[in-house]
């Protein structure tokens, strides 16, 4: 499992590619709503859960799949980016697990993916 304790854990940059790796774990009737990509690593966010995407070893060939259901977050924050910080970032606190926290770069809309989480925790 990925050691989300450890800061950041991703820089993360809109990029539909690993919408088509995590594919076949998702359950009938589950949409992928966004997908993210830092330099290996990713996250999908899909109308039931997160799911980030840790690439291991040299090749990249092996993954760990963690998902993170909505039913389970109990606190999130969001940082919009500011003149000179551009990134944003998006805290939360899953019951059992502890904080997870995601960094975007550019031009990534984490008000509208705060949004989208309240709808499914609130």
């Amino acid at each position: 499992m990925i050691d989300f304790q450890n800061g950041s854990v991703f820089k993360l940059k809109q990029n539909d590619e690993y919408s088509a790796r995590v594919g076949d774990l998702l359950l009938p009737g589950e949409k992928i709503i966004g997908a993210f990509k830092a330099l290996r690593d990713g996250v999908v966010f899909t109308d039931k859960r997160i799911i980030a995407v840790n690439v291991q070893g040299i090749t990249g060939k092996k993954r760990d799949f963690t998902s993170l259901p909505y039913s389970k977050i109990v606190v999130f924050s969001v940082e919009t980016a500011g003149s000179f910080d551009l990134d944003s970032e998006l805290e939360m606190y899953f019951s059992g697990l502890g904080r997870v926290k995601f960094e975007f770069t550019g031009q990534t809309n984490v008000v509208e993916i705060a949004r989208l989480i309240a709808g499914f925790v609130l």
